[in-house]
């Protein structure tokens, strides 16, 4: 179908007249040494071309899909390309996630721009992250609905592929290294709010998951509001445990570390899961 003219463009020019043009020359006789290498040439660069379409055709046949989505194709640019509050919303609902299935809600109090590894975790954590390779770490902090705990939740985006991740959550439950309290993640204090003395000796509670379908691992290390020192913080686990007396424990810090995680990482999983759906490739 003819495509209607640009309003900007004028009739076509008329063609000139046959009279007007210029002689031919002549063509010349050709030898038969330059014939002989031009068919050559044209031989070779269609043998070059098929022979390039053909290895294309078959490599896209047997090879891997190059626009491919999975999780850990995606997570290499979440960090970044996700908003803040799709990862770490303003508020979290926990239904039943207090001590005796009470009800919680959290409200972010601060949240910290992506960072290095090395300020945002402890040195020996940081270690015990190596084989995987510590890419970015993204941190907020939030408070339960009473102002009377802090915690903060961080996500570690790591450099590793399915199998040294799935190696590292392995260790981790082996060597119980998400139990140790010289593994225990750092804090996000924020001034002006009710985790303005959250720091490192305020820490009484945290939890540390190492996902294995996706290079992520997401942590939580929860406290109290009025900044008191805890001298013996306890994975949540054990202070979520039945019969346990302590501070923490009787406050519920256990409770809010895994209910906060578990939440965040809820979110990055349905977050991944609809990056590598029914979209269109890039």
């Amino acid at each position: 179908m003819p495509h209607a003219a640009h309003p900007y463009w004028g009739p076509p020019p008329p063609e000139a007249p046959v009279e007007q043009t210029t002689r031919l020359r002549p063509v010349r006789d050709r030898h038969p040494a330059r014939v002989g290498v031009a068919v050559a040439c044209l031989v070779l660069g269609l043998g070059l071309i098929g022979g390039a379409v053909a290895g294309a055709w078959l490599a896209g046949d047997s090879g891997p899909d190059p626009a491919a989505r999975t999780a850990y194709t995606e997570a290499r640019t979440l960090w970044h390309s996700v908003p803040v509050d799709t990862l770490f919303p303003r508020t979290l609902k926990g239904d039943g996630a207090g001590p005796g299935r009470a009800d919680r809600v959290w409200t972010r109090v601060a949240v910290a721009p992506d960072g290095p590894c090395a300020g945002a975790l402890d040195p020996l954590l940081l270690k015990a992250l190596r084989p995987v390779g510590c890419a970015r770490v993204l941190r907020a902090t939030y408070t339960d609905a009473t102002s009377t705990s802090v915690t903060t939740v961080g996500m570690v985006f790591t450099e590793a592929d399915a199998t040294a991740m799935t190696a590292l959550r392995a260790r981790f439950g082996d060597e119980s290294l998400d139990e140790r309290a010289d593994l225990m993640p750092r804090t996000l204090p924020a001034p002006g709010t009710v985790a303005a003395g959250f720091g490192d000796k305020q820490r009484a509670s945290w939890r540390v998951s190492v996902l294995t379908e996706a290079p992520v691992i997401v942590y939580a290390v929860s406290g109290f509001a009025d900044g008191r020192t805890v001298p013996d913080p306890q994975p949540a686990a054990e202070a979520m445990a039945e019969g346990q007396t302590t501070a923490s424990a009787q406050a519920g810090l256990g409770h809010e570390a895994k209910g906060i995680a578990d939440r965040v990482e809820r979110g990055l999983r349905t977050t991944l899961a609809k990056a590598t759906s029914t979209q269109e490739p890039r």
